[in-house]
């Protein structure tokens, strides 16, 4: 089959078009004959050479897709061969066909658009599981999410609209604070114009927010907690900005705040069925219905999976980044 490969770490060069034997079927996997991959953050990161796939993971990048069942591993339900579905996977998603854990995989009925349900797993699995399980975001309170026009950030604003929840954001420029806005975001704050904490003060009338999703942690992080109201709750999810970072622990005792994290991909493949039981009963409808439905920024064929990377890193894109594979 066709999958992209790279043969040493390095730029968004190093990816190239090559070919790969067929992935082996696990007794509770299924084979995905792919037909769009999503491009993410952790995609970049181990392509160059510092996110090593899990052990047992295919080492092709791509961590979800959507596409045709068409084989099943002996565990799995032979009625779900045709199906139609995407699917978060431990990586292998850059290729023609890939596995999955069949309960990893959600059903995309026949109106639902497959590339946009390509570009769901990966963001809706991370915010769904940091911001409604981990921070405990409930209606009437308030989020702040950094990045706001990124895949995840997209994601968060979009699924805590949808609870009634306010968002306040962060992005780099006001053509991408404008974007946040159009996707749902209360107030978008240009960070390099604007302090995000004086901000973020002023809008709540000094109350901050309930949950912070933290993407750049470093030299954020005490900022993040300067907005945080009492009984707030911080959640990092990538350390973007640098790994260390320095508090004032007073504060966090004074103010009753929760310091917590996650990373997806290292859990266990029961965490992940259990998380996605929870999507398809109460996230899913949201997007199969068309209520909501994934901010797309560019698909791009998957032998120009390079240009996908660079993109991404030069932080052009708004929303999701997504390969269309040929089965010719």
């Amino acid at each position: 089959m066709d999958a992209i490969g790279f043969a040493s770490p390095g730029g968004p060069d190093v990816l190239g078009l090559e070919q790969a034997s067929m992935p082996d079927i696990g007794p509770g996997d299924v084979l995905i004959k792919v037909a769009y991959a999503g491009v993410n953050r952790p995609d970049c990161i181990q392509r160059a050479g510092h996110y090593p796939a899990p052990p047992g993971a295919s080492q092709i990048l791509g961590l979800e897709v959507a596409g045709e069942i068409v084989a099943v591993g002996r565990e799995v339900p032979s009625e779900m061969i045709g199906q139609m579905i995407a699917a978060l996977t431990p990586g292998g998603g850059y290729a023609q066909y890939c596995t999955a854990p069949w309960q990893h995989c959600l059903p995309v009925p026949a109106d639902m658009n497959l590339k946009a349900a390509a570009a769901l797993p990966e963001t809706l699995f991370t915010v769904w599981h940091n911001v409604f399980e981990r921070g405990l975001a409930r209606d009437g309170e308030r989020l702040l999410v950094h990045g706001g026009t990124s895949g995840i950030g997209t994601m968060a604003i979009m699924l805590a609209k949808a609870f009634d929840i306010e968002v306040i954001v962060t992005c780099g420029d006001e053509a991408k604070c404008e974007a946040a806005r159009q996707v749902g975001a209360d107030l978008a704050i240009n960070y390099k114009e604007a302090d995000f904490v004086e901000a973020v003060k002023e809008y709540t009338g000094g109350k901050g927010v309930d949950v912070v999703l933290d993407m750049v942690s470093g030299d954020y992080v005490p900022r993040n907690l300067q907005c945080l109201a009492e009984d707030g709750r911080h959640v990092t999810i990538a350390v973007l900005g640098g790994a260390k970072a320095e508090l004032f622990m007073p504060m966090v005792m004074m103010r009753r705040l929760t310091l917590t994290g996650s990373t997806l991909r290292p859990r266990s493949d029961a965490f992940k069925a259990a998380l996605a039981d929870e999507i398809a009963a109460n996230a899913w409808p949201l997007f199969t219905s068309g209520e909501l439905a994934p901010v797309m920024d560019k698909t791009l064929p998957l032998a120009e999976a390079a240009a996908a990377h660079a993109r991404m890193e030069a932080g052009e894109h708004i929303g999701k980044i997504v390969l269309e594979v040929d089965h010719g």
